[in-house]
């Protein structure tokens, strides 16, 4: 990766160049396909940068089809949003520059925008972390993306299009983390991590375990949480991000990194293996997590009353292009995200972040920013959000890539 930084006064301006193109990737030792990466690499380079930093990135597209980059998270200018509303697809041999500021710190993401059920699948994604002054300190950080491949018996990329992958979604038997198969992590002794974890699979959904131990879930997708939330799992669903206090363990131990069993509409899957951890000899631990986090302010109360409906089984068989009401900067919305269908739909929201009021009338067991929620099958979700000062083309879509694909998805306008 082609990467500058540049300072002028305190504005810093991270540069980038990210050549898009056909790659030989090899999953597992020895098993090779033919992908789609970022620099030659699967996923693609991780991005780093602090608040109120520039980026600056230059799409190169040396890819047989049009490409674009959605910036799963960031509060983009809408026309840097990477979707083909607000920009014209990338022809193979073409760049496009994308310029934007950085305004909140967290785990992010970028991917094509672009035949996505095809590009994403074949590792045309990676990581965009920001950070920020202070919180909390941990002795060491990882940024893990999990995904799933799906091969032919020929061990090739399996065909797209199948009719029961539309509906269904496109679920793989190979499970990936950051491009390697059920690869081996190795943490040291007395230590505790931070887990930065990514799900960008087309459709499978992650109830994330670490050998049945205690973690602390300490951020999602729009940054850190109020307070630390002590689980043994947590759900991670296409789209989503979580960050994690991991540790300590003791030299020694082997832990499966794995998704429990979790139906989400079509039958439970197994007790799946992503990756093994090790714990290697003790080290002396620094880290530093405390009891309050950051400030969160709820929007409204949990019991407000919607503007919206949005009925994801109608949206589901509307087909594409369907435009939604616009909303007007500064008008606070409240949407029931209503699911009446047999699966589960991860909802995401392009460009803002909300807040989930309440999920099957109850409030969730913590406030958080979020930009992708699940919607369980046969459910209501309602949530909050400020359209700030951002006019522009927007969207939303379930992020099951297959069902964005067939038209879950809605266009909609901020006006000024």
């Amino acid at each position: 990766m082609s990467t500058s930084t540049q300072r002028t006064s305190d504005i810093r301006t991270v540069t980038i160049e990210l050549d898009a193109r056909e790659v030989d990737w090899e999953f597992a030792p020895g098993r090779m396909i033919r992908g789609f990466g970022y620099n030659g690499q699967v996923p693609g380079p991780l991005i780093e940068a602090n608040v109120g930093d520039t980026i600056e990135v230059r799409l190169t597209s040396n890819l047989p089809q049009t490409t674009t980059i959605h910036w799963h998270g960031i509060r983009v200018p809408a026309e840097m949003d990477g979707t083909e509303a607000v920009q014209p697809a990338v022809e193979p041999g073409q760049t496009f520059d994308y310029r934007f500021v950085v305004p909140d710190a967290g785990t992010f993401w970028y991917h094509s925008h672009t035949n996505e059920t095809e590009q994403l699948e074949r590792g045309l994604y990676g990581a965009l972390v920001v950070r920020d002054a202070g919180g909390p300190g941990f002795d060491a950080e990882r940024v893990l993306l999990l995904d799933d491949l799906k091969l032919d018996p020929d061990g090739e990329v399996a065909p797209f299009g199948d009719e029961h992958e539309h509906h269904a979604g496109r679920e793989g038997d190979v499970r990936l983390v950051n491009g390697r198969q059920e690869p081996e992590l190795e943490i040291a002794g007395g230590t505790i991590e931070r887990w930065r974890v990514v799900n960008a699979a087309n459709t499978r959904f992650v109830r994330l375990s670490i050998g049945g131990r205690s973690f602390a879930v300490i951020g999602t997708d729009g940054g850190l949480l109020r307070e630390p939330l002590q689980t043994t799992e947590v759900l991670v669903t296409p789209g989503e991000r979580v960050d994690l206090a991991v540790g300590p363990f003791e030299a020694g131990e082997e832990l499966a990194v794995e998704a429990l069993p979790y139906d989400r509409g079509k039958g439970e899957r197994e007790r799946e293996a992503f990756a093994t951890l090790r714990v290697a000899p003790a080290a002396a631990s620094q880290a530093k997590i405390p009891s309050a986090l950051r400030e969160i302010e709820p929007l409204v109360p949990p019991d407000a009353e919607p503007t919206r409906t949005i009925d994801l089984k109608a949206l589901m068989h509307a087909g594409h292009h369907q435009r939604a009401d616009p909303v007007r900067v500064g008008d606070l919305q409240v949407w029931d995200l209503v699911n009446e269908t047999g699966q589960d739909h991860p909802f995401h929201l392009h460009g803002f972040f909300f807040q989930v009021l309440q999920e099957e009338g109850k409030p969730p067991p913590v406030l958080a920013w979020k930009d992708t929620v699940n919607v369980p099958r046969k459910s209501r979700t309602r949530i909050a959000w400020l359209p700030d000062n951002r006019p522009g083309e927007w969207m939303y879509h379930c992020h099951i890539l297959e069902h964005h694909a067939m038209g879950m998805m809605a266009h909609f306008a901020v006006v000024p």
